[in-house]
């Protein structure tokens, strides 16, 4: 079958064309390739047991979340209440439009610019200054569809892929059960610092909520390649799901000084849970986002779907009172969510400049 222009440039097609190595424009520079100057550990993050939210186990709860958001950024959890067919389905789903739907019929759902909704590969792509002009943006292995999802006068399941015949209903209801389970995390995530249980939703406001099912082709050099950049995420909170290729990795402060990348191992029955930047800023830097990047590998493709939790973009972010006081004065200047998302697509996130760039001089 004859690939048009727009779909040659697909990661995927790339992948399928047989080529022994990635073109230029994927070729990350020497210190952000994955096996260049930092080792992964072995260890893997937190797992916490939600027990369905048990009152009685609450407090045990609470005090588990305060150490994974404090060390980490990042935890699993099980007995989350979302039906596990659900994450089955949604993965499933995700699967065969990248894998069995035809080229020119994902191309009908081709997303026009980064951030935008649909089909697409290039959401973001980094500036090398260390290379020559020749190659100016360095591109992710891997293509995606994003999806808009709430609040609910932004879903319109007509720009969803019609196949396979249960996607659209799949992608919304999950939706639906992302956002409770959201809500409730951050409530336990508020409470574990003294806070209200509202606290933080109601510093975020109305969920603005994107679901994102990436697809990462095997590549044939791995080593010099990422199938997601380095960066922390911009919003509140994201829930991720994987299937069982590894390839997500954290970032770790070392017990010893130094960070360290943590392949966080894929658990079909767990929802991974990623503070967001603006959360950082509401607890006054108590708990920080996470940083996070995807590697690839030669041999399997992989498949991720990421549940994003975002303000509005007219929402001010700023620390919280009652986190502030004589001696814990505020750490980050508020923000305008839209200034911020304007800042993180232009610039590029490289990690975690953009809310760096809010840090107060104490």
């Amino acid at each position: 079958m004859e690939v048009s222009e727009e779909g040659t440039r697909r990661v995927q097609h790339l992948a399928q064309s047989g080529l022994s190595r990635v073109p230029p424009e994927y070729i990350q520079p020497l210190h952000t390739r994955p096996f260049f100057h930092t080792r992964t550990e072995p260890r893997n993050i937190p797992l916490i047991d939600l027990s369905f939210f048990d009152p009685t186990r609450r407090a045990s709860t609470r005090e588990s979340i305060a150490s994974a958001c404090r060390d980490w950024g990042a935890f699993h959890v099980t007995n989350h209440g979302v039906p596990l067919s659900l994450l089955d389905a949604i993965r499933r789903a995700g699967r065969a439009f990248f894998t069995e739907c035809p080229m020119p019929e994902k191309l009908r759902y081709a997303c026009s610019t980064a951030a935008s909704e649909g089909y697409g590969s290039k959401m973001l792509a980094t500036s090398d200054q260390q290379q020559d002009d020749a190659v100016a943006h360095i591109l992710d292995w891997r293509d995606y569809f994003d999806h808009h999802t709430l609040p609910l006068s932004r879903r319109n399941p007509d720009r969803w892929p019609e196949f396979p015949p249960d996607y659209r209903d799949t992608v919304a209801r999950y939706s639906d059960e992302m956002k409770i389970l959201a809500q409730k995390l951050l409530a336990l995530i508020s409470e574990s610092l003294g806070l209200r249980a509202s606290c933080i939703e109601d510093a975020v406001g109305e969920f603005y909520q994107n679901i994102t099912i990436s697809f990462y082709p095997p590549c044939p050099e791995p080593d010099l390649t990422l199938g997601l950049q380095s960066h922390s995420d911009i919003g509140a909170i994201s829930l991720l799901i994987q299937d069982d290729v590894e390839g997500l990795q954290v970032l770790k402060s070392g017990d010893e000084g130094g960070d360290k990348w943590v392949t966080v191992e894929p658990l079909s029955d767990a929802v991974l849970v990623l503070l967001a930047d603006q959360t950082e800023i509401i607890t006054n830097g108590r708990y920080r986002s996470c940083e996070h990047r995807a590697i690839t590998n030669p041999d399997r493709a992989r498949l991720s779907v990421a549940t994003f939790h975002d303000p509005a973009k007219t929402v001010k972010i700023s620390p919280v009172s009652e986190l502030i006081d004589e001696s814990s004065p505020a750490k980050y200047r508020d923000v305008v969510y839209g200034d911020y998302v304007f800042s993180w697509y232009t610039k590029g996130p490289e990690g975690k400049r953009n809310i760096d760039a809010l840090v107060l001089d104490s």
